[in-house]
């Protein structure tokens, strides 16, 4: 849920840092900007991707609209409720349409779509709003109790335990200005400074975290962390930081061990700030510091970041799980169980396997489809491109990638089983390293048709159409009704009436519609129903074609055929 949208986190990061009152460069008009990103953008595109995962942009939109519950039901941050609410909403509908989607009937899905979404997101909202958004609150004010009670009794190192997931959750600003700065301002006037001001402004942890996702993290986050790092310690945004904790949220040790250790160096040296640090900037701690007590505070910054970065760095190295969740993975793997008995799973292909005949399309895939994946994409593209191949090449999320046996996926061997569940009738090859790979160089020789005679493999040949319906063409694996913006009625019908003639005559075929402005995957291995005002705007070559809208009769002569 989170990695997708850092961007928009470093986004909202630079206009704090730079808008705000206490800002870099203070502009009342575009700091206006700085609330409705944290409490509305930030939370409802969470919640959109955690209901995407579930259900796609089904589960997306309801989520989205069932956060606005939370969003308005609590007068803080709403980032846990949008991730208790996103995947809830997806899985919600998810179960709904299952119970009633295939009782529709025809001509009537677009309305029980949007009426279905639009009230399933209504009720969600309301049951966020009354239960979700007060229950979480009430969590997060257990915390800032607990952060008030470790201060009056003195422990002061181990308010820390409290205060860094709290921030974590967004709750820096309240715990800082509401509690801390009250506090540590009654101190100040008394001895000229106070180790509260330190306590949450400590960039140390933040700082620690980062760095260890520039050295052990992975994909978006690791390529991204350099940039945030210098947002947090020299902008003095914390809010950057918390999404790359939240993606793994055994950080939030990282975080306490860095807060604790920074307090107890402040404690032992005696550091403290003369005024509240606003925002977070090393520059602004710094200028906030009484003359002649540098050192103290710069040491306890720099022990937090220490302790903090061994500890991240630690959890990081041992962190042999993908950024998808264990119940997601657990999914995963019952789901390859389950295939494997039903129908199985073939082993890698060798690259002499490859038919670049079918092939249009290359894919390299990782997690995120943004870091390694896009280098490797490069990489392979400039090869075709020396060689003159060409082919299309690209880079995806494994949860993104579409099936179709006119595709070649790359990944990493950890992630080649994930890809085959996303896309069982793609060719899948498997390297170590998509930097260096000897296996491009092979891929490269065998679409320019130039490697060795003695160890290609010959393409095989299609299937001849059979011109009698009484034959079934076993080549053919799916059947796609097309359709455009004006003609989505019609393709509805006609598909509903193949499943129907499918479902009675035991036609296993995939059969689905297809709008043309999405782009027509043109193989062998499919059969294309395109209604007769669409033939002048999409052409196919290589897929079987029937033309015009045909009756009844003809719609079932064409599953028996297939």
């Amino acid at each position: 849920m989170i990695m997708p949208n850092i961007a928009m986190f470093i986004a909202w990061g630079i206009i704090t840092a730079l808008f705000i009152d206490t800002g870099w460069m203070p502009n009342a008009d575009l700091a206006q900007m700085v609330d409705p990103m944290l409490n509305y953008l930030l939370p409802i595109m969470i919640a959109y991707q955690g209901g995407k995962l579930v259900y796609e942009e089904r589960g997306g939109v309801v989520g989205a609209i069932a956060t606005m519950g939370v969003i308005v039901g609590s007068p803080i941050p709403m980032f846990i409720g949008a991730m208790i609410m996103g995947p809830l909403s997806g899985w919600v509908m998810k179960k709904f349409d299952q119970m009633f989607l295939d009782k529709v009937k025809t001509g009537f899905e677009m309305l029980y779509n949007n009426f279905s979404a639009g009230i399933i997101g209504a009720i969600l909202a309301i049951i966020g709003f009354y239960a979700v958004g007060p229950a979480v609150t009430a969590g997060t004010n257990l915390m800032a109790q607990g952060v008030n009670y470790i201060i009056s009794i003195g422990a002061l190192p181990l308010a820390n335990i409290f205060i860094e997931p709290a921030k974590v959750l967004f709750l820096n600003n309240a715990i800082n200005h509401g509690i801390l700065t009250p506090l540590g301002t009654e101190q100040s006037l008394e001895t000229g400074k106070s180790i509260l001001y330190l306590l949450e402004a400590n960039p140390g942890p933040g700082l620690g975290i980062l760095l260890a996702f520039m050295l052990y993290g992975k994909g978006s986050a690791k390529s991204s962390s350099a940039g945030a790092a210098i947002i947090h310690f020299f902008g003095g945004i914390h809010e950057i930081y918390f999404p790359y904790v939240m993606m793994k949220p055994a950080l939030f040790l990282a975080a306490i061990a860095g807060g604790v250790t920074g307090t107890f160096v402040f404690q032992l040296l005696d550091a403290g700030l003369a005024a509240p640090a606003s925002p977070g900037s090393i520059f602004a701690i710094i200028a906030m510091t009484p003359r002649g007590e540098w050192v103290s505070v710069l040491a306890g910054v720099l022990a937090a970041t220490l302790v903090s970065f061994v500890v991240a760095a630690f959890i990081l190295k041992r962190d042999k799980s993908t950024d998808e969740d264990d119940n997601l993975q657990a999914e995963i793997e019952r789901s390859q169980a389950m295939k494997k008995e039903s129908k199985g799973i073939s082993s890698q292909a060798a690259v002499s396997d490859i038919s670049t005949a079918t092939i249009d399309k290359v894919i390299f895939a990782c997690d995120a489809g943004m870091g390694s994946s896009a280098m490797g994409a490069s990489l392979l593209r400039n090869k075709f491109k020396e060689a003159d191949v060409k082919v299309d090449v690209t880079n995806s999320a494994i949860n993104q990638l579409k099936d179709g046996s006119n595709l070649l996926i790359i990944t990493q061997q950890e992630l080649t089983e994930r890809a085959k569940l996303q896309s069982p009738n793609a060719t899948h090859i498997s390297v170590d390293n998509f930097l260096q790979s000897p296996k491009y160089d092979e891929i490269v020789n065998r679409f320019a048709g130039t490697e060795d005679s003695s160890t290609a493999t010959p393409t095989p040949t299609a299937t001849p159409t059979p011109t009698s319906s009484a034959v079934k063409n076993t080549h053919i694996v799916k059947m796609v009704v097309l359709y455009d913006n004006n003609t989505r009625g019609t393709g509805t019908m006609i598909l509903d009436k193949l499943q129907k003639e499918a479902k009675r005559t035991g036609n296993a075929m995939t059969m689905e519609k297809q709008a043309i402005e999405d782009g027509v995957i043109d193989d062998k291995t499919t059969v294309f129903i395109i209604p007769n005002q669409l033939k002048t705007k999409v052409t196919v070559s290589n897929s079987e074609v029937v033309a015009d809208v045909i009756d009844d009769e003809e719609l079932n002569n064409l599953v028996n055929k297939y």
